[in-house]
């Protein structure tokens, strides 16, 4: 174990000497480049002319009236490019590669939007890019992989374990091992051994910053209640980085419940009826589903909260009680996910849907004058070939029955002219 930062017992750095060496340069380079003026600047540009922020904070008034009490608000980061937060730790982490002279990026990704982030933007700044990504979850994102493909990355199924995304990470730092410092590996959540949990919170941390400016330019007022979802925690400690020290703000995280209690049915590391205990994987100390040290099976009905483990910063927050943990099942999440699209015209990631579920619980127990801000953190196209077969499952079998019988009719008729 090397220098690192801790968050209570939780973090650190457990890796051996040839990356704890790497990891220090990294570390030098990112406390560096954050007080730059022309790092930030670069960095800002971006964010401003290609990711598109800020991000809207949407009141939801249709949904508010429906449910009646607390005033919700939407932070709409599905609506910044490539569809969800992800991009704006893709970017920062990417700008420090280059500096470091790095030129080949390599991510592991479960639902795919930091697969298509990190594609994005190592497409925009001219690096190589390989994406690490569970068979399973290539199987059931194929709109992702597409798009990780189109923009020039090369997406490698990881058929270990589970083949979901704790299975990706493992592949991804056997990876980095190999060459650590010809090849840079761009974390996508908060975790990992240190500074990545640090990198990625100041990252995110814009999305937080904006959403102070916003609430208090509408309402003159903090909100009561901050809700995310917790997968790694990537978009949950960018959200709730800039309130930690308002105590009067209630942060609520909001795990995958999946379908049951039973290891390999949730993702539960936090919250009532956790599998999890303390144990130090993949580089770090946290809240793990494991047993000896080995992760164990998880479930989530989409991609992006299936991760075994947690951000240390966050179950540092967890035990503390500045955050508090909840779950949702899976048929919660898809009821609610269906909700918000017919009641705002918004359609969220199945991963965010986790979030509203705990909102849309919340809000009619609470005043008119109160206020909840949920986190968006990404849009639900991206979930088409798990949400279309579970809402509407005979239309769906239908259209891939008549777009099979389409293929296969342009194919032949290909096959015909060429054989004229």
């Amino acid at each position: 174990m090397g220098k690192e930062s801790c968050f209570g017992e939780f973090g650190g750095r457990y890796v051996n000497h040839i990356l704890n060496s790497v990891l220090d340069e990294i570390d030098s380079e990112f406390r560096k480049d954050i007080v730059a003026p022309d790092f930030k600047m670069e960095f800002q540009n971006i964010m401003r002319n290609y990711v598109g922020r800020p991000t809207p904070l949407l009141f939801a008034e249709n949904v508010s009236k429906d449910l009646g009490g607390a005033k919700i608000y939407l932070k709409l980061e599905c609506l910044a490019n490539t569809g969800a937060h992800k991009i704006n730790n893709a970017v920062g982490q990417a700008l420090l590669a280059k500096r470091l002279g790095r030129k080949h990026i390599i991510a592991e990704t479960g639902a795919g939007q930091h697969g298509i982030a990190v594609a994005s933007i190592c497409a925009k700044l001219g690096l190589k890019c390989d994406i690490y990504m569970g068979a399973r979850d290539v199987a059931r994102q194929k709109p992702n992989v597409f798009w990780m493909k189109t923009l020039g990355a090369n997406v490698v199924p990881v058929y270990n374990g589970t083949q979901t995304l704790t299975d990706a990470v493992d592949k991804a730092f056997s990876v980095w091992e190999e060459d650590p410092r010809g090849i840079y590996y761009l974390i996508g959540s908060a975790l990992g051994p240190s500074p990545y949990p640090d990198m990625v919170r100041t990252f995110q941390s814009i999305i937080g910053k904006e959403v102070r400016e916003q609430i208090l330019s509408v309402e003159k007022k903090l909100p009561n209640v901050m809700i995310a979802c917790v997968g790694g925690g990537s978009n949950s400690i960018g959200f709730f980085n800039d309130f930690l020290n308002d105590k009067q703000v209630k942060l609520v995280g909001v795990e995958a419940g999946g379908t049951g209690d039973a290891i390999g049915q949730n993702a539960n590391r936090m919250s009532t009826g956790s599998n999890a205990s303390v144990a130090a994987i993949q580089g770090y100390k946290s809240m793990f589903i494991q047993k000896d040290n080995h992760l164990l099976p998880t479930h989530s009905i989409c991609a992006g909260l299936d991760y075994a483990g947690i951000g240390p910063q966050l179950a540092f927050l967890g035990t503390k009680g500045r955050i508090r943990f909840t779950k949702a099942l899976d048929n919660e999440v898809l009821a609610a996910a269906k909700y918000l699209s017919k009641k705002e015209g918004i359609i969220p990631a199945l991963e965010s849907s986790h979030a509203l579920v705990e909102a849309f619980k919340l809000a009619p127990k609470m005043n008119k004058d109160d206020i909840i801000i949920v986190n968006i953190s990404g849009r639900g196209d991206k979930d088409l070939f798990i949400t279309a077969k579970e809402i509407d499952k005979d239309d769906w079998i239908k259209f891939l029955d008549e777009e099979i019988i389409r293929l296969k009719m342009t194919v032949e008729k290909k096959n015909s002219k060429n054989n004229i």
